[in-house]
């Protein structure tokens, strides 16, 4: 039995993936900066590691200990993220730099880390999917975090280029593009009013968002279900890009 790394995985987006994921009978590795993720992953009946995404060497580790724990890998779902409320003029290098390692340089190398494994598991007849998640940040612009839109673009383009890379062996390579969920990131702002209710009015749905709403789509994309979908984006906002776009 092989399992999927969820990045991310001790809350949030990340956490909802991995309780889908393992309702649907699969392996599960968590991947999270905190030490909380050990017990949040014996919580639900997965396996979890404190990994730094920013760290090649931490990422390296940990996809050795993820595949000896579940006797392989043939998953990843991308799901660790940071943003940085800091505009051109304002952003430092080392800030910028923070964000776009985490959100997009993180999944291009774990994704490189997990492709001899992924070979192994087509031989054994697995079909390796990946994850990554984007945000409707990366597909509209917004002044204060660019950083994150740069990553969350770039994280799109990465998801086109590995699929056409990836699909002749028979690995499937799409994305999620969140609308405003309530999650830890998304926390401070929704503790002020006007956000919250700009947030809520922005969706034609007329709500925020739920974690597991996200982990649904996450799921989808990794099953079989989605066996010719590849190279994409699921947009999961309620309608927010639809009056926005």
């Amino acid at each position: 039995m092989s399992g999927v790394v969820v990045t991310g995985g001790a809350s949030g987006i990340g956490l909802a993936s991995a309780k889908a994921l393992i309702a649907d009978g699969r392996g599960v590795a968590l991947f999270d900066i905190s030490p909380q993720v050990t017990s949040v992953a014996a919580s639900i009946g997965a396996h979890g590691f404190v990994v730094d995404c920013s760290s090649t060497a931490s990422m390296a580790a940990g996809v050795v200990a993820a595949a000896d724990a579940l006797d392989g890998l043939d998953g990843l779902v991308h799901a660790a993220g940071r943003v940085a409320t800091e505009p051109v003029g304002l952003f430092t290098e080392e800030s910028w730099d923070a964000v776009v390692d985490v959100n997009l340089r993180a999944q291009a190398l774990l994704s490189q880390l997990l492709l001899p494994y992924f070979e192994k598991a087509l031989s054994g007849g697995a079909a390796p999917a990946i994850v990554g998640i984007s945000s409707i940040e990366g597909l509209v612009g917004n002044p204060f975090i660019p950083a994150y839109c740069a990553s969350k673009a770039g994280l799109l383009g990465l998801t086109r280029s590995m699929a056409g890379q990836l699909g002749p062996l028979g690995i499937r390579v799409n994305a999620v593009c969140p609308g405003f969920i309530e999650t830890p990131m998304l926390a401070d702002a929704l503790a002020v009013p006007e956000v919250k209710t700009a947030f809520v009015s922005a969706a034609p749905l007329g709500r925020l968002g739920q974690p597991e709403e996200i982990g649904a789509a996450v799921a989808f994309l990794m099953s079989p279900k989605a066996s010719f979908i590849t190279g994409t984006q699921i947009v999961v906002d309620g309608g927010v890009t639809s009056r926005h776009a």
